[in-house]
């Protein structure tokens, strides 16, 4: 069985222990040209599509024609090319922003298009949720076994540590590291209460392996660790391991993004039975060792 993983360097795709990873220097998937060369070159059986153009709130904010577009078509092509190409399975990586701003929690695989996602990632997870859609319509038709999975906030090594366009996590972990080196304020945009729910990129890979293994279905999945920390808390975590003992300064009139956005994984629990995620304390500091071993040279 050939597996080929888009997105292959980044922080999902690059925590696969088999596979063949493909990144945006070998084949740029928003050309159908290019993408169609990457499936005659591999020819795979099955495709872990986790390859996106993917960032925190400043930046979904600012360029929310790039989020779309590129994401829009990069999901098309892939989608596409694998049916075109004889692919057996496909799982391609939605996110948890592509659930409604109003709707009740916990959010579960049901609740996807029920009601506009929130402001500040919109044009996003429109884009996300169009994956979903592309899937189930060529499910339909071609009677082709492809479904989507739904990550909480993923974190880990090969991760974006932008100062712009990272994800919370990297982009914490990157200013408190500035913070130390420079001497100055650890500056962390609002109020430090929202709350999210954060799993390990390794798990996440893990589990993708499980779910071929195990689920026959073709409805989306959603993967967590349904245990909430506070940004707060997450903020003192990385202060801790990276030795930062200066001021944090919350600035309060910079956006928190959505409050809140508890999911369920009842339904992954159900397929792959019981699983130990790894703890956020543990994680963190895996990925701060790593992120220092590395530093300068990582993503950023």
């Amino acid at each position: 069985m050939v597996k080929l993983i888009t997105g292959g360097t980044g922080l999902i795709g690059s925590a696969f222990k088999e596979g063949i990873k493909i990144g945006s220097r070998e084949y740029n998937l928003i050309d159908p040209n290019s993408t169609q060369h990457m499936f005659d070159y591999y020819q795979p059986d099955v495709v872990i599509h986790t390859a996106a153009k993917v960032g925190g709130v400043g930046a979904n904010m600012e360029y929310p024609a790039d989020f779309y577009y590129d994401n829009i078509i990069m999901n098309t092509n892939v989608i596409h090319y694998s049916y075109k190409n004889n692919v057996k399975k496909l799982i391609c990586f939605l996110s948890t922003c592509v659930f409604p701003d109003n709707v009740e929690y916990p959010l579960d695989e049901s609740k996807i298009h029920k009601g506009e996602p929130h402001f500040s990632n919109s044009p996003y997870a429109y884009a996300k949720r169009m994956a979903d859609v592309q899937i189930k319509a060529y499910n339909k038709q071609y009677q082709t076994q492809y479904f989507s999975v739904i990550p909480c906030n993923v974190y880990g090594p090969n991760d974006n540590y932008n100062l712009q366009n990272g994800h919370v996590i990297p982009m914490l972990i990157h200013k408190c590291y500035l913070a130390k080196q420079n001497s100055t304020d650890f500056e962390v945009w609002g109020s430090g209460s929202p709350l999210r729910e954060f799993i390990y990129s390794k798990d996440v890979a893990d589990i993708i392996d499980l779910l071929l293994e195990k689920y026959e279905g073709t409805d989306p999945v959603i993967i967590s660790n349904p245990k909430e920390y506070t940004i707060k808390y997450v903020v003192e975590l990385i202060a801790k391991y990276l030795n930062f003992t200066g001021n944090i300064v919350w600035l309060k009139d910079k956006p928190d993004g959505q409050y809140r956005k508890p999911s369920s994984n009842k339904k992954l629990i159900n397929i792959i039975g019981n699983y130990e995620f790894t703890p956020l304390e543990l994680g963190l500091k895996y990925t701060i060792e790593w992120f220092n071993k590395n530093y300068p040279n990582v993503r950023k």
